[in-house]
């Protein structure tokens, strides 16, 4: 600290002291008399989608933003047309350019008790005093007023941190995308709002160093706009190095334009840690400074009940489900466009909620889309350029894990997916946007171990991975080289797939490495602004807010009772943004499917900050789907049952992307399974598979194994609707079958014991005998009472029972469904008519089915007809307009024969001899 050295005989002096060594009092003020015009661009980053605050450069010399090139991908939700179509001429992202910058250097610094005051030099345009509280908690307050004597925009800069040489920097990190040791190229401003925490560190050895702002300089209320933001932090400095940076205001930004005698004020802690990787101080300053912890509980009911109507809104019409082109309506972005992720929701779903009519109207048309397209999304529009949609039925759009988890999950009868993965394995395909995706990858070998039980997979996986810890995880990285850099799992080491070869190997090396990637992953989650001990009015005036995107698309705005409720019920802490492309515009998205594997990770390797990260994301946020984002202002529509129960012109506060309904329900259910899992420590826990889907949407496969319950093995996951009713809102649950015998376990998530009652619906688990309840779990107490439970669940605790003399009356027969079974032969089949392709699918209990399709399209093709073997006869099937295919459902064990017509265009027609698969 440049300040007179305390007297010797103080060491509480020098002990205040030592808490800021290596700060001084400098500061960097920019100043000019026009408005610097503050607008975000494209960064320029070659391989990062990102945006950045830039102004017309101060000096036009080191005007160096350059222009970007738009591609047809950055269209849709998300992609702000003010941002990307608008010139980059004359502007600067270097924030040392957005004004004159002024050196600051203190002329004195006196010591009064426990404070530093620090005066300086007169300059003919303002005033600047500063003063550091020495013993103020959690760490040494700075304080700094600006008094303008001339009008115009200013900007304080704190930039008296410790300058650390970029090759000297250990680590470093500002929001939202420079982590490790990837240094900014130019002096980037993060504006308030898209800052996770408002500051930025810098690590030297063991000891790091951050600026970060009081929380009473970042208001909860409004929600944070680029509008609204005081201020913003930076981390490079005018040398290059690194340093610990925040202005306030921004220059152009709230606040900023000063008239002469006008003044500007701002404070800010400084930290000097130790610590031996920057998220330890990330979590330190979340819950020291701003508050964060494991504060939600169920306020807005039962997370099963939310799970229940989700699932019910998948199956209804308001979930628009195209079922002529077999996905879900993504006209939000893409008009007339579809777009399926992952069969394996739906099919998870079917299975656990014992739903048989899912089945077959949504999973069988869902495994056929992701057999014959070419990409997840799909667009009959040959002209549709925005997000790069395919019109191609060149499938498989699957990726490998999801060919080798059907294959698993159904038993290992279809061979054909087995040599699909196979051969995706070999391959590479670019499935959604603009992304190629390799096969062989370590990933992809894990995936094909899972489903195989091929040892060989397993070594590639382990090798692949250990190469992949050398030079992604235990390497810091320095430039954006490593991966295709838009969702967030592409910035850090790969939690999820670490985690999957952590339990398919029991090498603790890949747990670890998975926890490094998921503390890495929380600083994308929100941990700021603090939340306040009050109520926010929220829908003034019985009005919900619009968001400005889908206004522009014609949406009709909706009617919301004002009501003022607690403000944390409002907080995005704990969410992340989309992507670093879209965080200009999605503050916060509630599809937060990293939190299931952060429950898992953080039981595994005794992490509570991922734990609590992870009930963040989830608990007490709503009572249906919830749409996508929070974006426009605080509003409490999100939590409504109906919300989502409304024409999409009708729905207008955020964008419905309506693909992404069975992904957020299998994410619940992921969650209540890993939550019961962690807090039973691994006594209840159920096999997975792996849905991979694509961007940050990967889950667990749960329903289609039996798992244990506290020592009793063979225990089926089963959750249909309205199984346990009448129950606390703060229980959430999982239960599962096994004979004559219901299992549940029941989780508080509140601060208070619950002592609740619980019924048990007679027509979904039928008496068999005496009812008998006994308790499994080492907490709580339970006894039968009537039909049903009473049951005593302490604080933040977990009661988990055996009800003997129930039977599950199931409507699927999950019975075998994990176990090996007859392999299907010959089950698929390429025809050079069409250029079709072939399948004989077996679905198990649901029986088989025959699935034909066109590769030609109607350039080529104007009809086709299928003719197959029905009984002691034949049947015709005639499609008359692309894309051609055919779904023909077949008996248990049954075989499908064929022959496979069509109608040229221009004239003629060809016919395949006929085809017999399934013998």
């Amino acid at each position: 600290m440049q300040a007179p050295a305390p007297a010797a005989s103080a060491p509480a002096a020098d002990a205040l002291a030592a808490r800021i060594e290596g700060f001084s009092l400098d500061f960097t003020v920019l100043y000019r008399p026009d408005d610097p015009k503050m607008a975000q661009r494209p960064a320029g980053i070659e391989g990062v989608a990102y945006n950045v605050a830039t102004w017309r450069a101060f000096d036009p010399a080191r005007a160096d933003l350059a222009a970007a090139q738009r591609d047809a991908a950055t269209a849709g939700d998300g992609f702000d047309d003010r941002i990307l179509d608008a010139s980059a001429d004359s502007r600067s992202a270097d924030y040392f350019n957005a004004g004159q910058p002024v050196a600051m250097k203190p002329q004195s610094v006196r010591r009064v008790g426990d404070k530093l005051i620090a005066t300086y030099p007169a300059d003919p345009r303002f005033t600047l005093t500063a003063e550091v509280d020495l013993a103020a908690q959690p760490y040494p307050l700075l304080q700094w007023r600006l008094e303008a004597r001339q009008p115009g925009y200013y900007s304080v800069g704190y930039t008296g941190g410790p300058h650390v040489a970029a090759a000297q920097a250990s680590e470093i990190w500002q929001p939202l995308i420079w982590q490790e040791q990837r240094l900014p190229d130019r002096s980037y401003l993060t504006l308030a709002y898209r800052a996770t925490l408002p500051t930025t560190m810098v690590r030297e050895g063991d000891t790091a160093f951050a600026a970060i702002a009081h929380p009473g300089e970042f208001p909860f209320q409004p929600l944070p706009l680029a509008d609204n933001s005081r201020f913003g932090v930076a981390v490079r400095d005018g040398a290059g190095g690194a340093s610990p940076m925040i202005f306030a205001p921004v220059m152009g930004g709230a606040g900023s334009q000063l008239a002469g005698g006008a003044s500007t004020s701002f404070r800010a802690y400084l930290v000097r840690e130790k610590a031996g990787d920057l998220t330890r101080l990330y979590e330190r300053l979340a819950r020291t400074v701003y508050g964060f912890g494991d504060f939600r509980h169920n306020a807005v009911g039962s997370l099963n009940t939310t799970f229940d109507r989700m699932v019910d809104y998948s199956m209804s019409s308001y979930a628009r489900w195209i079922a002529e082109l077999k996905g879900s309506s993504y006209s939000t972005d893409v008009p007339g466009a579809v777009k399926n992720v992952s069969s394996l929701n739906p099919f998870e779903l079917a299975l656990v909620t014992d739903r048989p009519g899912m089945f077959e109207s949504r999973v069988i048309p869902y495994v056929e889309y992701m057999l014959s397209r070419e990409k997840f999304l799909f667009s009959l529009d040959r002209e549709m350029k925005i997000q790069n949609p395919s019109r191609a039925l060149r499938g498989p759009t699957a990726p490998v894990s999801e060919l080798a988890t059907l294959y698993a999950v159904l038993g290992k009868r279809n061979p054909a997916l087995l040599d699909l993965a196979r051969r995706e394995f070999e391959g590479s395909r670019t499935r959604n946007l603009d992304v190629a995706e390799h096969g062989r990858t370590w990933q992809n070998a894990l995936s094909l171990f899972e489903a195989t039980g091929d040892r060989a997979m397993l070594s590639e996986a382990v090798a692949g991975a250990d190469r992949y810890l050398a030079s992604r995880v235990d390497t810091p990285q320095r430039e954006f080289k490593d991966a295709a850099f838009f969702f967030w799992p592409a910035y850090v080491p790969d939690f999820v797939d670490l985690y999957r070869l952590y339990e398919a190997s029991g090498e603790k090396r890949f747990l670890d490495a998975a926890q490094t990637g998921a503390r890495r992953y929380t600083m994308f989650t929100w941990m700021a602004p603090a939340v306040p001990d009050a109520k926010v009015t929220v829908n003034p005036g019985g009005k919900a807010p619009v968001y400005w995107y889908l206004a522009s698309k014609g949406h009709h705005p909706m009617s919301a009772p004002q009501e003022d409720v607690p403000a944390w019920r409002l907080s995005e802490m704990g969410l992340t943004p989309e992507s670093s492309g879209t965080s200009t515009g999605h503050r916060a998205i509630f599809m937060a499917n990293f939190a299931p594997w952060m429950l898992r990770i953080a039981e595994d390797a005794k992490d509570p900050f991922l734990h609590d990260v992870a009930r963040s994301a989830i608990i007490g946020r709503y009572r249906n789907f919830p749409g996508y984002h929070i974006n426009t202002a605080r509003t409490t529509i999100y939590e409504q049952a109906d919300y989502p129960l409304h024409a999409h012109k009708d729905l207008s506060v955020n964008s419905f992307h309506y693909n992404h309904i069975w992904p957020m329900a299998t994410m619940l259910l992921d969650y209540l399974v890993s939550d019961a899992r962690g807090r039973s420590d691994g006594a209840i826990d159920f096999p997975s598979q792996f849905i991979e889907a694509y961007a940050y949407l990967q889950n667990g496969f749960y329903g289609y194994a039996p798992g244990h319950f506290y020592g009793d093995q063979g225990v089926n996951l089963w959750m249909p609707k309205g199984l346990l009713t009448g129950f606390d809102p703060e229980l959430n649950y999982v239960a599962g079958y096994r004979g004559d015998a219901l299992y549940v376990a029941l989780a508080n998530q509140s601060d208070a014991p619950v002592a609740s009652r619980v019924a048990i619906d007679p027509k979904l688990a039928g008496r068999v005998g005496a009812l008998r309840v006994t308790l499994l779990s080492p907490e709580g107490a339970a006894r039968a009472e009537g039909d049903g439970l009473a049951v005593e669940v302490p604080a933040r605790g977990q009661v988990a029972v055996r009800i003997d003399g129930l039977r599950a009356r199931t409507k699927i027969d999950r019975a075998g469904l994990d176990r090996p079974a007859a392999a299907v032969p010959n089950d698929s089949a390429a025809l050079s008519v069409g250029d079709a392709r072939a399948y004989l699918l077996d679905f198990g209990g649901f029986g088989r089915r025959g699935y034909v399709y066109l590769r030609d399209d109607d350039a080529k093709v104007v009809r086709a007809r299928l003719r197959y073997r029905s009984g002691g006869g034949w049947k015709v099937l005639t499609d008359d307009s692309f894309p051609f295919e055919f779904s023909v459902p077949r008996g248990k064990g049954e075989s499908f024969r064929f022959s496979l017509s069509v109608d040229k265009v221009g004239g003629g027609s060809a016919t395949s001899p006929v085809t017999v698969l399934g013998e």
